[in-house]
């Protein structure tokens, strides 16, 4: 696992900063920081940039390859965390599902859309070694 003195940095574009903050803080993020062209993210104890380029802007997102997102390693975590979205009426772009069902790598996974169209995956893997 990785050591506490570290933090991911993720940088994706944005259409416009206003709705980005209003989706982040909705899904529960804290606004670290916002300046005319980018706003900064507290995104589960890492760091997410949005950085304004509306020409950009995948018109067509795709699940695979291209995603983010946090993968829990309490189930209750996850379960709180789709109850959130839910009820903050969070768009979603896949509903909840399994995957590789009843294989050792089985989990349980979401997607919800951001409105620049960058797909946050949120998953729990039943058995902690397939983490990684």
């Amino acid at each position: 696992m990785r050591n506490t003195n570290k933090v991911f940095h993720l940088a994706i574009p944005c259409k416009e900063l206003d709705e980005t903050v209003e989706f982040y803080e909705k899904l529960g993020c804290k606004l670290a920081r916002r300046y005319y062209d980018r706003v900064t993210f507290d995104f589960f104890g890492d760091q997410v940039v949005c950085h304004l380029s509306p020409e950009n802007i995948d018109e067509q997102p795709k699940m695979y390859p291209r995603h983010f997102g946090i993968t829990f390693l309490d189930k209750d975590e996850y379960d709180q965390t789709l109850e959130f979205a839910t009820s903050q009426e969070l768009p979603f772009f896949k509903k909840p599902m399994v995957r590789f069902e009843g294989k050792q790598e089985e989990h349980m996974t979401f997607f919800l859309i951001d409105p620049a169209n960058n797909l946050l995956e949120f998953k729990y893997y039943h058995d902690i070694d397939m983490v990684y």
